[in-house]
Parts: structure tokens; C-alpha cells; sequence
């Protein structure tokens, strides 16, 4: 196993580049690595923090006061399953984009959408990654996992994984498993999935539901992820984040109705069962909190009003996250909605 190292400054490996020191910090290159790693410090009571990209996380200035184990792990297989279908398997270190841009160039279909996103593969399935219309939960299979309550590795369906949006059971209990691997079954066609998102398909000048070359539906994915500093550039201080903050509320048919008296004809999805989504960057725009709005050191970005930016690199934790208070209670005393944050926060809260 790796060395250990002490006081690695977290701030480096993430996104929106906060955190404080982790008192130990190691590297798993392998699987067996990962796997006796966090059960070392299972079984010696030391809290563990399982790192991929860190393009999802908010660690707080104090650090993590435990292991910090980052997966680098690598490798990507693929096995034809029938029916045109391809089981493409990749290791939870190996980097999303990289695996999307893969698959497109093999002309497998069912990914595509997701170009553009920063992070690694094994943590697509515990956010249930989702944009442009797709999300994982249409394409993972199974999901290999190391069970720290049970001491042993198992492979987990698709139905195991309780997917939502923006969800999923590792979420609901998120010290149980570590994901070693994930499983994508894929089409293979030189075509995109139905296109099912109304700002894709004009960028494409598509109607929903057609299909496009997949090189052609990536490249819109990169264009309109580029316009709101969601695709990492060093050059681009907007995306000095973690991407969209906030996931879009999910209303139920009274709360719904709650919003529409406060705001009628706001824009809106209707889900299954009467419930309602409604854009989270809309009501932070519409509460009075505009692209470029500052406090401290910490800003919403240039581009989009739904990502929280540290620019210059020097805010803090607790300036992101007292942008993010003021965000979230403006809206709720505007709208009567509560936005709930889409990062993780280690050492952190809202």
C-alpha cells in the first residue's frame, strides 16, 4: 500500500480548491489498495474520506481529521451483451469525460449527453449524474462495491442502487460502500439517445426525441456546458467551482400550487405523480441574487447563477458557504422554497 502523508492541504484536489489539511492522506492505484486501505482504518476506529475528483465537494477549512484515501485506480473493459447492446465496466478511478469521449469514438450510445462533466466514474452512480437529459441511472447495470459493514466486496444491481434523481441509496447511507466499479450498458449506434432536452435540441436545431451523430450531440453538450464555466479550464476563473450547487427542487402538487400563487407562471417540469420541478437557478436569479453577485471572496459565477465560483482561488470554505446561506434563505423568504445543495460537505455545513 501507499505511504501515508500528513497535512496534505485538500484545497489542491478539489474543484472549487478549499479545504483545510487531511491529517492523513494516501493514494489507492488498485482495487485490493482501495479496499485494505479503508478497512485498516475500519478496523482501528480512524475516520475515512474515500476522494475521486473533487469536482462535487466542499471540504471545510479545518480539514479532515481522518485518512483521506484517493481512488486513482484505472482500467475499462468491454464485452458485447447481445441485442447491440456493449457492457462497458471502468473503474472508479478512471476519469468520466475521458470514458464518455471513449465511447463516443467507439460509437457507443447512451452517454453522450454527459460530456463535459469533471470527476471520476466512481462517483457517477452516488450523485446519479445526470445532464442534457440522460443520467446514469438509464445506462448503469452494476455497480462493484466494497460493503464496510459487512467486511466483503459485492456487486450491486441497478435496482439495489435505489435510484432518484439526483439520488441514490449510496447517498441515503453514505459511509456504507465504497465504489470500486461501475457497469454501463450502452447501445451500439453511431446515434445519440433521443435528444430530450428543449436548450440541446435548439443548439442541435432538432426536434425532441430525434437522434444526431454522437460527435455532433457531444460537441453541443461541450458548447453549452463551455457558455455557463461548467467544462474545467485553468483560464476560466468561473469554473473554480463545483458546479451547480443546488439541485432543482422537486415540488409535490400543494407545494406547487404554493409557488404558483407566489410566482405564476414561473417555469416548470411536471414529474409523474402531480409533482413539479422547477429551475433552482430561476428562483435564485428571480429572489435578487444576479450572475457575478459577491460576498467576501466567494461569487456566483459570470455565467450561470446556479454555480458558486471561488475566483481567485483565495476564498475560504466558510465565505462559499455563507454565499450559499444567503442564497439558499433568499430564496426560501422570496419563493417558500428550500434549495438543497448538491455537493458533498465534509467538516462542513449549510
Amino acid at each position: 500500500m501507499a505511504d501515508r502523508l500528513a497535512g496534505v492541504a485538500l484545497a489542491r484536489y478539489t474543484t472549487l480548491r478549499t479545504g483545510g489539511p487531511a491529517r492523513a492522506f494516501a493514494e489507492a492505484a488498485t482495487t485490493g489498495d482501495l479496499v485494505a486501505m479503508v478497512a485498516e482504518a475500519d478496523r482501528d476506529g480512524e475516520p475515512v474520506l474515500v476522494l475521486g475528483g473533487g469536482s462535487n465537494l466542499l471540504v471545510g477549512d479545518e480539514g479532515f481529521g481522518g485518512l483521506v484515501v484517493r481512488v486513482v485506480t484505472r482500467g475499462v473493459e468491454s464485452a458485447p451483451d447481445g441485442d447491440g447492446r456493449v457492457l462497458v465496466t471502468a473503474q472508479a478511478g478512471e476519469d468520466w469525460d475521458a470514458l464518455v469521449a471513449r465511447c463516443v469514438a467507439e460509437g457507443l450510445s447512451g452517454v453522450e449527453c454527459l460530456s463535459g462533466i469533471p470527476g471520476l466514474v466512481g462517483s457517477t452512480p452516488i450523485q446519479n449524474v445526470g445532464a442534457y437529459g440522460q443520467d446514469v441511472s438509464q445506462t448503469v447495470t452494476g455497480v462493484r462495491v466494497y460493503d464496510r459493514e459487512t467486511g466483503e466486496v459485492a456487486d450491486l444491481t441497478a435496482a439495489e442502487c435505489g435510484f432518484a434523481y439526483r439520488h441514490s441509496a449510496f447517498k441515503q447511507d453514505p459511509d456504507r460502500h465504497v465504489v470500486l466499479a461501475v457497469t454501463y450498458a450502452l447501445e451500439r449506434s453511431a446515434l445519440s439517445g433521443p435528444v430530450a432536452y428543449r436548450e440541446l435540441a435548439a443548439r442541435l436545431g432538432v426536434e425532441i426525441g430525434e437522434r444526431v451523430p454522437l460527435a455532433e450531440a457531444r460537441e453541443a453538450v461541450l458548447e453549452l456546458r463551455r457558455g455557463k464555466g461548467m467544462v474545467l479550464d485553468p483560464g476560466d476563473p468561473d469554473t473554480r467551482s463545483a458546479g451547480s450547487f443546488f439541485t432543482n427542487p422537486v415540488l409535490g402538487p400543494d407545494e406547487a400550487a404554493a409557488l404558483e400563487r407566489r410566482a405564476p407562471g414561473h417555469p416548470r417540469w411536471d414529474m409523474p405523480g402531480g409533482s413539479v420541478k422547477v429551475p433552482a437557478a430561476w428562483l435564485i436569479e428571480n429572489a435578487g441574487f444576479p450572475k457575478g453577485y459577491e460576498k467576501g471572496r466567494a461569487r456566483i459565477s459570470t455565467k450561470h447563477t446556479l454555480a458558486l465560483t471561488n475566483p481567485t482561488g483565495e476564498a475560504s470554505a466558510g465565505e462559499l458557504l455563507a454565499l450559499a446561506r444567503e442564497v439558499r434563505d433568499g430564496v426560501h423568504e422570496k419563493f417558500g422554497v428550500w434549495l438543497v445543495n448538491e455537493p458533498v460537505l465534509v467538516g462542513a455545513s449549510l
